[in-house]
């Protein structure tokens, strides 16, 4: 097999297992997943809201999760569970629970707005979000909520804000949820600091400068 096939397969095999672990513990809110192959087999890495759930009592969710992981061809499958220390920073964390907020009858700009103050609140610089579908009538269409500052174009929309996707199911479609955040932490290319200057110490080095330029001319 080619590598480049090879390549493609793996990402394939990644892409599955996140899907099927997103709809395993959707509950527990998903806030993503993280898949890396060491020489002891396969680390998966479940980012949750409530870990607990993903648990079960005396570990036995988690290791029925750790056999069907096996059926997707996983060598050696090692799942740990870590919870999300900053819920509202992460996006696909929000947008799951946003997905659930709806599914359980939630109007979508009550909820959408409900989420927005509650990132914002927490410190975020700038955060967005879209929810798509069958809204308000049965043509589909998409509401956006914004606040602060998001980069959508160059490198910064891909490297700096984060995003998180998640499907809600109604009575009469699906809504897509879609989420982007910037946290506080991080640093924009536009951003600069303005730093206070001592008058004094810029008093003296004037007159330093001038010391010197009058040394030279009388050489």
């Amino acid at each position: 097999m080619g590598v480049e096939k090879k390549f493609i397969r793996d990402r394939i095999k990644k892409l599955m297992v996140k899907e099927w672990i997103k709809e395993e513990v959707r509950n527990a809110g998903f806030g993503g997943v993280d898949i890396v192959r060491t020489p002891l087999g396969t680390q998966v890495t479940l980012f949750v809201e409530r870990p607990g759930l993903v648990i079960g009592k005396g570990g036995r969710k988690i290791k029925v999760l750790t056999e069907k992981l096996k059926e997707f061809g996983l060598d050696n499958p090692q799942v740990s569970v870590d919870e999300v220390e900053k819920p509202e920073f992460n996006a696909q964390l929000m947008a799951s629970l946003l997905a659930r907020a709806l599914e359980r009858g939630w109007y979508f700009r009550r909820a959408g707005y409900r989420f927005l103050y509650r990132i914002m609140e927490a410190g975020a610089k700038g955060c967005e979000i879209e929810i798509s579908g069958k809204l308000v009538s049965e043509r589909a269409r998409s509401e956006k909520f914004v606040a602060g500052t998001i980069v959508h174009s160059g490198d910064p929309a891909f490297s700096l804000v984060r995003r998180g996707f998640d499907v809600a199911i109604k009575k009469l479609g699906v809504y897509g949820v879609t989420i982007r955040i910037i946290p506080p932490d991080i640093t924009l290319p536009d951003e600069f600091e303005v730093k206070d200057v001592d008058v004094n110490q810029l008093k003296v080095g004037k007159d330093e400068d001038e010391g010197n330029k009058g040394n030279e001319q009388g050489r």
